[in-house]
């Protein structure tokens, strides 16, 4: 199950700007070399993360969200190839995979209504593959020893990097997960809400802690649901922080360190939790750019992060202008990871 569009050295000289005098990331950055076994490489290279995409909003569709996210893998790389190598954050740990080639199961999903049921039943089977590939991965990286960073697409991708890491560790594991929702919807076939609850339900996920969570957008059900697990699901809200300032952000985040450190934990940011970012679930209110970043270095410095997953972004959807915006963006929080780790 090796269905990876690799990316190649052709491709990272035709995404970075060159300039006299310096050293851009995509001039250091690690690409598989044709005819070498991709796991043999990854585990034998230099590099301490993998960075990989999953450019597909089926999940998002299938859950009645505007498609887009697929568009955010490309728009990633355009940026992040041209931040500056330097003593801060150096290009030559990471090294790009690739993305996983989605083309077939977009072609298919196209021709799907997601207000049919049987459509949506269709739609819920090829995101079952789409996890498949992306566990299988996932698992594979952190074999090699590697820590995997994950760009999708959408937040349907948390079952396939919960499964992978569990895989991987050979036990359940731990999530966090900033956003504005749950994503703990009923087990009503696989799409980009529910990704957290079939985790828990296959026994992947041990305890989950949403950060930040929308009251007007959780629905009174799921709240019950998560109210008679609450020894292994955990939550604040961002009202509570930001708005009636109940509590205190430094504070909660070193509650939601304490509920799910004990165990190898993934790092989960959906982007329709900050305001006006272009994404599936665009908000007008939420947490800042600077806030986010802040808690993926607070997060990604403890020993048991194993994974970053950014999801949800949707370049295309943004203002023709401001289209490289999501991009960049993404890459200031690629780079906020790797440097918790290393500075």
């Amino acid at each position: 199950m090796e269905n990876i569009i690799k990316l190649t050295t052709s491709d990272l000289t035709k995404y970075t700007s060159h300039r006299s005098g310096e050293i851009k990331f995509g001039e250091r950055i690690l690409t598989i070399p044709q005819d070498v076994p991709i796991w043999q490489f990854v585990k034998e290279c230099d590099a301490d993360f993998v960075l990989f995409g999953i450019p597909e909003d089926i999940g998002v569709r299938a859950n009645f969200g505007r498609s887009g996210a697929a568009s955010a893998w490309e728009s990633v790389l355009k940026s992040i190839v041209n931040i500056q190598h330097n003593k801060f954050c150096k290009g030559s740990k990471l090294l790009i995979l690739g993305h996983i080639d989605l083309a077939d199961a977009t072609e298919a999903a196209s021709k799907l209504d997601v207000n049919v049921a049987a459509d949506r039943k269709k739609l819920s089977s090829i995101i079952d593959t789409i996890d498949k590939e992306v566990s299988h991965i996932v698992r594979s990286i952190l074999t090699a020893g590697k820590t995997p960073i994950i760009i999708g697409g959408g937040h349907n991708n948390a079952y396939g990097n919960i499964k992978g890491t569990a895989l991987a560790k050979g036990k359940p594991v731990n999530a966090i997960n900033f956003d504005a929702h749950t994503d703990f919807r009923i087990l009503e076939g696989r799409h980009s809400g529910n990704g957290f609850s079939y985790a828990f339900e296959e026994g992947f996920l041990k305890k989950y802690f949403i950060f930040g969570l929308h009251e007007n957008y959780t629905s009174k059900g799921v709240m019950e649901n998560i109210k008679k697990m609450s020894n292994r699901i955990k939550f604040n809200t961002y009202e509570q922080i930001a708005v009636r300032r109940e509590k205190n952000f430094a504070d909660e985040m070193g509650h939601a360190l304490g509920f799910i450190e004990d165990e190898f934990f993934g790092i989960e940011i959906d982007l329709d939790a900050l305001p006006n970012v272009a994404s599936s679930a665009i908000t007008p209110t939420g947490f800042s750019i600077e806030t986010v970043r802040q808690f993926i270095h607070y997060f990604g410095k403890n020993k048991n992060a194993t994974y970053l997953h950014i999801c949800e972004g949707a370049p295309e959807l943004a203002e023709e202008t401001n289209k490289h915006l999501t991009g960049k963006l993404i890459a200031y929080l690629i780079t906020d990871f790797i440097k918790s780790k290393e500075l």
